[in-house]
C-alpha cells in the first residue's frame, strides 16, 4: 500500500513572509480581530492575537474562550472579518 503524499506547504520568500508578520504585530497591537488562512486547514482561524511566542514560533489567536495556536509558517494570509 502506497502512502497518501501529504501536500507540502508551500514556500514564500522573504518579502511575503514579512508582510505577513507585519500584519500580525499591527493585528496584535491594535487588538483587531483577525481572519488566519491557515495552511492545511479547512476553515480559517478568526480571533484576536493574544501571544506571539518567538520560541515556539506560534501564534497564539483567542476567539471567546478558545485559544489556538498557530505556527507562523503555516500562516497563508492575515485578512479582517467583513462583518
Amino acid at each position: 500500500m502506497a502512502k497518501a503524499k501529504v501536500a507540502k506547504r508551500p514556500t514564500r520568500d522573504e518579502f511575503a513572509l514579512e508582510e505577513i508578520g507585519n500584519q500580525l504585530t499591527e493585528a496584535y497591537q491594535e487588538k483587531s480581530e483577525i481572519l488566519l488562512t491557515v495552511w492545511g486547514a479547512e476553515e480559517p482561524v478568526r480571533g484576536q492575537i493574544v501571544n506571539m511566542d518567538p520560541r515556539t514560533g506560534r501564534v497564539h489567536v483567542q476567539y471567546e474562550e478558545e485559544v489556538n495556536k498557530v505556527k507562523f509558517m503555516d500562516i497563508m494570509g492575515v485578512n479582517y472579518p467583513r462583518d
